[in-house]
């Protein structure tokens, strides 16, 4: 029955994989592969879809829908009445032509550090970018390894972060969104520093071997469109500082749980930008409607993908790898790192394989008497790494649906800049926690 688990087990997530990456509804293909993994592992059906699969689901929607929500209309707020672009053309004048990628980082940086969504980051971003590297005449397929690593990388894992990866394992560790120290901090800026070196690197090797600007074409007719931008920067800047100042100065000063203070900062957020932005903003209604959709849809395919990881949670071959994970001697925190790194890499998701890993592994790694801070941090860097393999949805939309690439042009800038370095700062991270 084993050897039949792990052959189920492996088999479902390979599945849930070709079937995302070939463009199946993730609700569907979990739906799907849930069932072959309780089958294979000899699950009775029906408990395991009707109570595991759906507790897993409602589990996640009950816990973390109002932030969703909150944040999907946040960023709609702000892409609706151009504060996004301000901010993003703001970055292209802050940087200059000189330094595109630092300025397409820098932009797509702020925005997400601030509590936008980060598909309203690549739909903003993406024509400022694509300006930039007209001008200093740097290759396109670049621009989503740029993108995605200034707004995924280091922004949503990084300590004081509002980002949902980094408020997770608040819950489960009963931390802060600034959780462990120093390290934290140290780690961040590792990951900006080595991300940045390498896709300059890159960028420079590539132009030295004759390559230029030369987007697709499909590219340069999505271009053709110009919204303008009548929102000055310092109002677009304004709901940032207040949503993150005021989430970390809620749950730090005044102890306000984590995501009860990001509902707070967010609520305020929404009130002074629907204030300031009364005038660019002509349809309210609408603005509403469209993150509030937003919210249910990337809400419901990160339940799906819990679902799916609360019936694996059930079967033997999940038991045993939690088993051989947990009992390294010496390597409590590679074991937690590397079980949060897997599980995110096969959902696609840093939220969902949180939402799968920490309820199961947070109890037998606190219950080792392991600091809470350090599980915090190294649980949320452990997110930001295999999440964003091929089929990861931002990554997609990112290549395909915002800049029209293909992945065989731009992925492998995307893979050294949000998969390889955050990876190899999480080691970092791993060895600094157990030696201090």
């Amino acid at each position: 029955m084993l050897v039949a688990s792990f052959l189920g087990l492996f088999a479902g997530l390979a599945l849930l994989v070709v079937l995302t990456m070939r463009g199946v509804n993730i609700i569907i293909s979990a739906v799907l592969c849930a069932m072959l993994v309780a089958v294979c592992s000899g699950l009775p059906l029906d408990q395991a879809m009707l109570e595991s699969y759906m507790a897993g689901f409602t589990g996640f929607f009950t816990a973390w829908f109002p932030a969703i929500l909150l944040g999907a209309i946040f960023g709609q707020l702000m892409d609706d009445s151009g504060a996004a672009k301000a901010i993003a053309r703001q970055s292209s004048h802050w940087f200059g032509e000189k330094r595109a990628i630092m300025a397409v980082v820098g932009a797509s940086a702020i925005l997400t550090y601030g509590g936008v969504s980060v598909f309203v980051v690549g739909f903003s971003v993406y024509p400022i970018a694509f300006e930039l590297f007209k001008a200093a005449n740097l290759p396109h397929r670049f621009i989503p390894g740029a993108m995605v690593f200034g707004s995924i990388s280091f922004t949503m894992t990084s300590p004081g972060s509002p980002e949902v990866q980094n408020l997770i394992p608040t819950e489960h560790f009963g931390t802060t969104a600034v959780a462990g120290g120093m390290i934290g901090v140290i780690c961040a800026l590792t990951i900006l520093v080595l991300g940045a070196w390498a896709i300059r690197h890159r960028v420079r090797r590539a132009v030295n071997a004759g390559e230029t600007f030369d987007p697709p074409a499909a590219a340069v007719r999505q271009h053709g469109r110009d919204d303008g931008v009548a929102v000055p920067t310092w109002a677009a800047l304004l709901p940032l500082l207040v949503l993150v100042g005021g989430f970390n100065l809620l749950s730090l000063a005044l102890g306000m749980r984590p995501v009860e203070a990001l509902l707070v900062a967010m609520g305020a957020s929404l009130l002074l930008g629907f204030v300031l932005f009364r005038r660019p903003l002509h349809q309210r209604a609408r603005t509403l409607g469209t993150g509030a959709d937003n919210a249910l849809v990337a809400t419901a395919n990160t339940c799906a993908v819990v679902g799916f990881g609360a019936v694996a949670a059930l079967t033997p071959a999940f038991k045993e790898i939690v088993a051989v994970l947990t009992g390294l001697p010496g390597l409590e925190y590679a074991g937690l790192a590397m079980a949060v790194t897997v599980i995110a890499g096969i959902t696609g998701s840093a939220s969902g394989g949180l939402g799968i890993a920490l309820p199961i592994l947070a109890p037998i790694y606190q219950g080792m008497g392991l600091d809470n801070g350090a599980m915090h941090r190294i649980s949320a860097l452990a997110s930001g790494g295999l999440d964003s393999l091929p089929h990861n949805g931002y990554v997609v939309t990112t290549i395909r649906a915002v800049c029209k690439e293909t992945h065989q042009r731009a992925y492998p800038m995307v893979f050294i800049a949000s998969v390889l370095v955050p990876s190899v700062v999480l080691v970092l991270a791993v060895v600094l926690y157990t030696l201090v």
